[in-house]
């Protein structure tokens, strides 16, 4: 039997702080486990399970590994709107004057995360 992939984890400063923004942008929540301070907190939600584990060291260089995000209810720009308004920052803008491409962001503790057009923008 295959393995299942339970959490994708990231290592951070702030575990709890991570988690809230992450719930937000993927519209899940913070475990009630968790509180501020813990060493880890869990965004709960409708797939894989995103784990932030405190670490002593800080981010050095860009993510090996990361998320592409298709939004659900929305244009890829405004939730690439939405996303800033959270705390995230513009990275790399990818995207076409023809309406293809798409943005680079990055999390308040610099995770790099793309942000790709939505279904319905791909189907017109």
């Amino acid at each position: 039997m295959a393995s299942l992939v339970r959490h994708v984890t990231f290592d951070c400063s702030d575990a709890y702080a991570q988690a809230v923004f992450w719930a937000e942008v993927v519209g899940g929540r913070v475990s009630d486990e968790d509180a501020p301070g813990d060493p880890e907190a869990l965004v709960e939600y409708e797939g894989t399970g995103i784990l932030f584990v405190t670490v002593p060291e800080g981010k050095s260089v860009k993510n090996r590994v990361h998320f592409d995000l298709q939004p659900q209810d929305r244009t890829r720009d405004e939730e690439v709107e939405r996303l800033l308004k959270l705390g995230a920052t513009l990275v790399g803008d990818h995207r076409r004057e023809d309406g293809t491409g798409w943005a680079t962001l990055a999390d308040p503790e610099g995770n790099e995360f793309c942000v790709e057009r939505s279904a319905g923008e791909r189907s017109e």
